[in-house]
């Protein structure tokens, strides 16, 4: 489940990076519970960097134009740009750096970090030099703390990773080998999340309620160390039956909205074994899980016809 490709020729590079979801452990990962994160190659980000004289300038979606005078949006990634030219000692000028992404923003799938470590690889492979895991983490963290506030760093170890991610603050990351075929479906309920908002929100709300809060957060971590266990054992049932606990977690310290409720709820009636939101929430993508193969394609076009924006079924097993 990766997507990696780079390529460089006569003064011009590109880099890719993959997406990431959030399976389950939204939100408690910023309390110190674990969270299980999936690649998700079907969308992704490239970066390509050509040597045109003149200033640094970026080519995007969002911005045409000098970096110095990019939005504040984009202040994250100008830092990265910044701090990784600095790394491999090139001169500040006489870049173009264009970035094409596939992943819609603010949905909860990483767009960001995508960002970030796509243009950190193409800078790498225009200076011919290699980069190692840390480094990629490393200036990726830069863009996600103007995205995020105070991420987790789970979006950026998931982008570069070929398996399911297990993580957990202050512990050395593992990775999850899924047992037989798991068949998700991925909708965007049209609207933008906040993660920043949404993790301030929770915080706001254990000021209020701290054991009513503390309480969700300790069961999602329960939740996610009993869904590892039904990857790791091919149980669907109980997965479908967790992912659809945790969502009521998720609602009850206040991060789900009408949405994605709609979806959620929509996807259960038409025969999903769970579904929950992943990300940030209040906005953004749910995730639900399909019976096989062929309900997740029914699926994917009963919520599209529903009213979901977008539609993305895929499926996570051992590539081994």
């Amino acid at each position: 489940m990766s997507v990696e490709k780079v390529t460089m020729h006569d003064k011009s590079a590109t880099g890719v990076a993959q997406s990431k979801l959030i399976l389950v452990g939204e939100h408690a990962v910023v309390h110190g519970q674990p969270a299980i994160a999936l690649p998700f190659p079907l969308i992704g980000v490239e970066s390509s960097v050509e040597r045109v004289i003149g200033n640094v300038y970026l080519d995007s979606s969002l911005y045409r134009g000098p970096v110095e005078a990019a939005p504040t949006s984009l202040t994250g990634i100008v830092h990265t740009i910044k701090q990784t030219l600095k790394m491999l000692q090139i001169p500040y000028r006489d870049l173009l750096i264009r970035i094409k992404s596939s992943i819609p923003p603010g949905k909860g799938l990483g767009s960001s970090a995508s960002v970030a470590i796509a243009v950190v690889k193409s800078l790498f492979m225009y200076s011919n030099q290699p980069y190692t895991q840390d480094q990629l983490l490393q200036l990726a963290s830069i863009s996600e703390m103007y995205a995020h506030g105070a991420p987790s760093g789970i979006d950026p170890l998931t982008i570069t990773s070929e398996s399911p991610v297990w993580f957990k603050k202050e512990e050395p990351v593992d990775y999850i080998t899924p047992n037989g075929e798991f068949y998700f479906v991925v909708a965007d309920s049209g609207r933008m999340s906040d993660t920043k908002t949404a993790v301030n929100t929770v915080k706001q709300l254990i000021k209020k309620t701290p054991k009513k809060v503390f309480g969700a957060i300790e069961r999602i971590g329960e939740i996610t160390y009993q869904a590892r266990d039904a990857l790791e054992k091919s149980s669907k049932q109980l997965l479908g039956y967790l992912l659809n606990e945790a969502q009521k977690e998720l609602e009850a310290i206040g991060v789900s909205d009408d949405s994605l409720n709609q979806l959620i709820e929509f996807a259960r009636r038409e025969g999903a074994l769970g579904a929950k939101l992943t990300g940030g929430g209040n906005g953004g993508c749910i995730i639900a899980l399909a019976q096989n193969e062929i309900h997740s394609m029914q699926l994917s076009k009963k919520l599209q016809a529903y009213g979901a924006q977008a539609v993305w079924p895929f499926v996570l097993k051992n590539e081994q």
